[in-house]
């Protein structure tokens, strides 16, 4: 390994890795993978995309319109979704006294096409920054609900107004802060929105509809607009092209950043040298070793994500409840950590191993709400229940790292086991019985995996040969290579 890209001991590292399909980030503090993003050129969304676009239709009956938006489809615009109407009340316009076949408007996607449905359009624009959305139509500056505290929302609100000119024009939500923002930061935010609204006021001026005006960041420029910080070390990416995108976007929207963007050329894969693809590996298992001995087992669900810690081979301190109590601490932080990892969302149940002392309870809850503090995304975590197990929420901001890249086991269908080959010998046995009893048929013959087979052929040869008896027909086997253990045909011949 080079000295000069040796993994630094410092705060925050962000690794980018690019092919022409894919764009990973990976997140690091001091050497370990905090925090992980995908994005795959063929599933990138258009919401937030604003585009200029000419009405098709008027359609009076379901107050909507269709909007072409040179897209496949027509995308779709609801009444209650066109600016003048937001706040107007009763005095509400309908959809046939606002828009006209052919008219030009300008419209932002609030939500993807699905199936046959066109995309869902607004007329109400919004943009995001890095600390605050802006509002370009409005007027007033709001505060996200997840800033909680009404001293610190009134804080934020007054600096913010400070840091605008008197003549500006529109208004802003300002966003969830996790660290303390100051007067420069704001300001940058503000300067950065406005050129990007000034840009797309620009190119809609000289555009014919139906064009794409703006387009949601891709990942590599979020993580300028995102992600850096304070605390941020550098950021290392290992495409040429996508590092200069990215210098000529930082020396535009957010200068600091290039002081610590730098391109990887090394010959080793950037997230093998770091270590990021077995952790990627890891964060796809159900099991995760803690460094003590003990384990953690994570089942995700359609409903909930269950998480189980155990001791394993962890037995080392004096006594029992002192094991079990730094097993559970330990645990506090590897949960918290394979929470960001996966992206796991929604309902989430953490059975720690039972403590007998409230004051170790007290404890565990704690380093937990401390773990889970550096969290970007919000969390809501409830104390002990009754059952001993800690239930909380984190919400879903996108889809799981196992949703991206997995997909359910064709041969157990996401039941996470295959039934044994015995299992789907007597089911064959069955359905030979069956079909004995309504067909008449010279020969059964059967097909099935090697496994299946080779069990008729041993243990359970007498079974199949009373079977034969039993129905008074040959039956004959015959390997399907192609089969899983589940597979199998009964073909009468």
């Amino acid at each position: 390994m080079s000295q000069e890209h040796e993994p630094k001991n410092m705060s925050e590292e962000i690794l980018i890795n690019v092919t022409p399909q894919e764009t990973r980030v990976a997140v690091m503090q001091l050497g370990v993978v905090q925090d992980l993003h995908i994005e795959r050129d063929s599933s990138r969304g258009i919401v937030g995309n604003v585009y200029l676009g000419k009405v098709n239709r008027v359609l009076p009956g379901m107050q909507s319109a269709f909007i072409d938006i040179g897209l496949e489809r027509s995308a779709f615009l609801h009444v209650a979704d066109i600016w003048e109407n937001s706040n107007s009340g009763d005095t509400a316009k309908p959809i046939e006294k606002i828009l006209f076949e052919s008219q030009t408007l300008l419209v932002q996607v609030i939500k993807e096409p699905i199936g046959s449905k066109g995309a869902r359009l607004s007329t109400q624009i919004s943009i995001a920054g890095r600390l605050l959305v802006y509002l370009p139509q409005e007027n007033h500056i709001g505060v996200s609900q997840r800033i909680e505290g009404a001293e610190q929302r009134d804080a934020l609100r007054a600096m913010l107004q400070a840091a605008l000119p008197p003549e500006h024009q529109g208004g802003y939500i300002i966003r969830t802060i996790v660290e303390a923002t100051a007067m420069p930061d704001f300001l940058a935010d503000i300067g950065y929105l406005d050129k990007l609204w000034s840009n797309l006021q620009s190119a809609a001026q000289n555009a014919s509809a139906p064009q794409l005006l703006y387009r949601e960041l891709d990942i590599s420029l979020r993580v300028l607009r995102d992600f850096v910080n304070h605390g941020t070390a550098r950021i290392l990416v290992d495409s040429r092209e996508t590092y200069q995108r990215m210098e000529v976007f930082a020396k535009d929207y957010n200068p600091t950043a290039t002081e610590h963007l730098e391109h990887y050329p090394g010959a080793r894969p950037l997230f093998d040298l770091y270590g990021v693809e077995e952790e990627i590996e890891r964060a796809l298992s159900k099991r995760v070793d803690l460094k003590s001995g003990g384990y953690l087992i994570i089942d995700q669900t359609e409903a909930l994500t269950t998480i189980d810690v155990n001791t394993g081979g962890f037995v080392g301190l004096r006594n029992f409840d002192d094991t079990i109590f730094k097993n559970n601490l330990e645990a506090t932080q590897v949960i918290a950590r394979q929470l960001r990892l996966r992206n796991l969302g929604g309902i989430i149940i953490c059975d720690f191993i039972d403590m007998d002392t409230q004051e170790h309870r007290d404890a565990v809850l704690e380093e937990f709400k401390k773990a889970l503090a550096r969290d970007h995304t919000r969390i809501s975590v409830n104390g002990f229940s009754s059952l001993g197990l800690v239930e909380m929420t984190r919400k879903r901001t996108r889809e799981s790292l196992a949703h991206v890249l997995c997909e359910p086991c064709p041969t157990c269908k996401g039941r996470g086991e295959v039934k044994t080959a015995q299992t789907v010998c007597y089911e064959i046995l069955r359905e030979i019985v069956r079909e004995a009893r309504q067909f008449n048929a010279r020969e059964y013959r059967i097909l099935a995996s090697q496994q299946v087979i080779d069990l008729f052929l041993e243990e359970e040869s007498q079974a199949l040969a009373q079977l034969s008896d039993f129905i008074g027909k040959p039956v004959s086997m015959q390997v399907e290579t192609l089969y899983t253990q589940e597979q199998y045909d009964v073909i009468l011949m």
